[in-house]
Parts: structure tokens; sequence; C-alpha cells
């Protein structure tokens, strides 16, 4: 057999560990991986010799928001940048899957949703992709059928939200009698539940107080969205999962040492738990609101203090935290910035392109993390609970051929003009310790020498299952 190509490298990621290989790609498929010099020249029709730099499986961020309703001081709403700018700039970076989500909202069927849902991505997107099904408000009784039949087939995670965010949008939190029956519903179908954890009681009651006595700058968001708020929403949730046989939880944007901890306790337990960090988070305080518009470091939930922080990291090392996604919402500053208040600010940000590259200069250039541990968080765990491995996320014979190759001989700053997103990024003026220079998405040369080779209608639907290995509370 002659295969397409050929990678090779004296550092590369595999699930036995990292190791001097070839890289043996057919078609869209990994055929082999081998000890380096396994091939000789004639056994490809290229091989590239990537000694030096790292190879390791495609990133995965399991948690983006693309062309998303964007709501505005004033009243109207937008939708953000669409898959076809984001999926892009993803392959710039070296990430190959996202996972965004299918809104389900009163008046339509989850079907019609989903159906809807895949008009803004088919021939859309130059990566891979799934979603999560979001479901929302009070919730009908004819909904239940509804989720076992698309759990069943190809969406298995059901997302929910235990608060309403912010006063303006009302209506968004799923009360937890139909969390329990949500609950329920996706543990017969061997599904996730996929959690944005607050308790609105306490959000709410915050809002109030702040805005009541005059301080509704935007810097004031850490009182409002504070860490006792996610310690109570997170044990709820747990306290209500533990009557619930089978059910497994994703608790998303952990931003608070009390939501690391409740997640901890839980696996202690041998609970299936897992818990997703953001790389603000993990790079920024609510310190950093005081900072000229400091609205682009915000998401929701807010940034917490210094010894929050510290605590996702530990969570990062126990595995307490699982995973490093965006929440990623790609819009420009001025949108990004137009809310100065605590109940108008926009959510999300701007970072699927830099997230790979930003977390190897954290994890292992700066903290010292091994290999394996930094490609577990930004891709291999991600792949492992959603239900994609070993098909993403390992770099093993029979997975698609996923690539990144990371150069760790390229040291800068980063400015935005380098990126291909936004007008604006969060992490302009960060010095990075590596950058992709190659990416493969399912066999073929998207990304080689800062030259975009992919198109549009490379992006492909990726349906899922969770394993039982997961819903039965293995320790990533």
């Amino acid at each position: 057999m002659i295969f397409d190509l050929i990678l090779r490298s004296d550092r590369v990621v595999t699930p036995a560990g990292v190791a001097a290989c070839d890289v043996a790609i057919q078609g869209e498929k990994i055929a082999a991986v081998a000890a380096a010099g396994s091939f000789d020249a004639s056994a490809a029709k290229r091989v590239i010799d990537m000694t030096g730099k790292i190879i390791m499986p495609g990133g995965i961020d399991p948690h983006v928001h693309l062309k998303w309703y964007s709501p505005h001081p004033d009243g109207s709403v937008t939708l953000t940048d669409g898959p076809e700018i984001v999926g892009r700039a993803a392959l710039y970076g070296g990430t190959t899957t996202m996972i965004d989500f299918v809104r389900w909202t009163h008046g339509k069927t989850v079907q019609q949703a989903i159906d809807e849902r895949h008009k803004d991505w088919t021939n859309n997107c130059q990566c891979d992709y799934s979603f999560h099904v979001m479901v929302e408000g009070a919730l009908p009784p004819e909904i239940f059928p509804q989720l076992t039949h698309v759990l069943r087939n190809g969406y298995p995670t059901i997302k929910m939200f235990t608060t309403d965010i912010t006063p303006s949008r009302r209506g968004r939190m799923v009360d937890f009698g139909d969390i329990w029956e949500v609950f329920k519903v996706v543990a017969d179908a061997h599904g996730l539940c996929v959690i944005h954890g607050e308790d609105n009681d306490i959000v709410m009651h915050m809002y109030d107080k702040v805005i009541r006595e005059g301080r509704t700058g935007f810097e004031n968001l850490a009182e409002v969205h504070n860490a006792m708020s996610e310690d109570l929403s997170f044990r709820r949730v747990l306290g209500l999962a533990k009557n619930v046989p089978g059910i497994a939880i994703y608790f998303m944007h952990v931003s608070a040492a009390f939501g690391v901890e409740a997640i901890r306790e839980a696996r202690a337990k041998g609970l299936p738990v897992y818990g997703e960090t953001l790389h603000q988070y993990l790079m920024y305080t609510s310190e950093d609101y005081k900072k000229p518009n400091g609205q682009m470091y915000h998401t929701y939930p807010s940034l917490k203090a210094q010894t929050d922080q510290d605590a996702l990291w530990r969570g990062t090392v126990d595995s307490s935290i699982s995973t490093v996604a965006t929440d990623e919402v790609c819009c420009s500053l001025k949108a990004k910035t137009q809310g100065k208040r605590v109940d108008d600010t926009t959510g999300g940000n701007v970072g699927v392109e830099p997230r790979v590259s930003l977390m190897y200069s954290e994890m292992v250039g700066r903290r010292g993390y091994t290999l394996e541990k930094f490609v577990n968080l930004v891709s291999t765990n991600a792949a492992k609970i959603m239900g994609l491995y070993p098909r993403k996320g390992a770099l093993t014979a029979g997975a698609d051929a996923d690539i990144t190759v990371l150069d760790p001989s390229r040291k800068f700053i980063l400015t935005k003009d380098m990126l291909h997103e936004q007008d604006y990024s969060p992490w302009e003026g960060h010095e990075f310790l590596a950058w992709p220079c190659l990416t493969v998405l399912r066999g073929k040369v998207v990304v080689e020498g800062g030259q975009f080779l992919g198109d549009v209608k490379d992006g492909r639907f990726l349906p899922r299952k969770i394993s039982g290995y997961i819903r039965g509370g293995a320790m990533l």
C-alpha cells in the first residue's frame, strides 16, 4: 500500500504516550502509527518530517455558540458570526471539531429545531461539528418522548440552565421538577446532561441589590454571578442526580472553587460527573473587569477571584476539571463592549483560534504539565466524554486523521491582526510559546505554513453516542 501522507516526529502524542513515530494516513483515516523510520519515502505520496515539533490529535472545543442570537441594550437582537468564519479560524488554531447547540423553544418540536440548526451549518463550516440540544423554560409533557428519540439518534447531550442568567432573559431557566424529568429520560436513553449551574434566587437577588444601590457597572458582575451561587446550584443538581440511577452530568464553564470542590467530591464517590472550564477563567479574574474595555474578558457566569482561578488550575491537575473550552461568541469589539451594566454585558468570547496554543503555553510551557495531560484537556477528554472517541481525539489506527502539529520554536507576542476572526482578541499581548504549523482534517491538509487550504464544505456533522465507560463514572 502507498499511503497518502506520512507525518514523522520525535514527539507524537498517542494513547500509549509520547514517542518518536510515523503517522501514516490513507484517505480520511489514520492507517498506522509506527516507530519513527518504519516507512521510507517510497511508502507514501508525501512524507513530512516534523522532528522537533509536536504531533497531536486535532483540538476539540465542546462549547461554542456560532450564528447565535445576541441581545443588545436597546432590546434588539442580532446574530453573531457563523461557522463559515469561526470554522476557518479554528483550523488555523489547530481545532478540528466544535460542538455547538440546537436551541429548542416553545412552538416547535425538538426535531424541527435540529433541522433548522443544520441549515446554519451544512456546507458552511470548514471543520467537523456536532450539536448539544438545549431546552429552556417550562417543559411541555410532549417534549420528553421527543428527547428520547433524538438522544438515541446522534444527539446524546441535553443542556439546561438553572438560572435565567439576566433579568431580561426570563424563561431560560428549567425548574428542578422538569430537570428531574429530563434526568430520567436522559438516563434511560444513555445520554449525558449538560448543565449551566447558578442559583437563580441568588443571582436575581443580587441583580436587584446592586441596581437598587446604584452599582450598575459591569465591574460588579462577580458580585451578582457569585461563587456561592455556583456552590448552591452544583450541589442541588448533584443531590437530584443521586436520585436518578444512570444519569451522567457535565458541568459547563466551571468558574469557582466551590464548583471544583463539588465535582471533586462527587467523583470521589464514583459518580459520572465531569467538569469543563474556560480559558477565560484560567487566565483572567474579576480584577480584569477594571481594565479598559474590561467587558472583553467576560462571559457568563462571571470571572471570579484569584483563589477561584487557583482552584480551577488545581482541578485540571487532579481531573476534577476534564476539559478546557471557549464558550465562543464571535462578535466585534463594538458589540462585545456595548453593554456597560451588570444586566446587559455581552457574554462569550473570541477564542477558538488561540485556545490550543494558549493552553500549551500555560500548561506545558509555564506549569510543567506533560504533553499527554495537555492533549487530554484540549482534545481527548472532550472526545471521550461527548461520544466521539476514538474516532476523534486520538492518534491511533482507524481514527479520523485529524492532526495538529505545534511548533514550539515559534514564540511571539500575540496581536489581533495575527488571527482570523474578529477585530479584537482578549489574548492580545500574551506571550505564546508555540503555534500550529500544520492542521489536517480527515486526511486533508487544511492549513500549512500559514496558508489556508480548506473549504467551507469540508466540515461534516458528527452523530454521537455516550459510551458506557463515561456513563459509568470513568475517571478521566
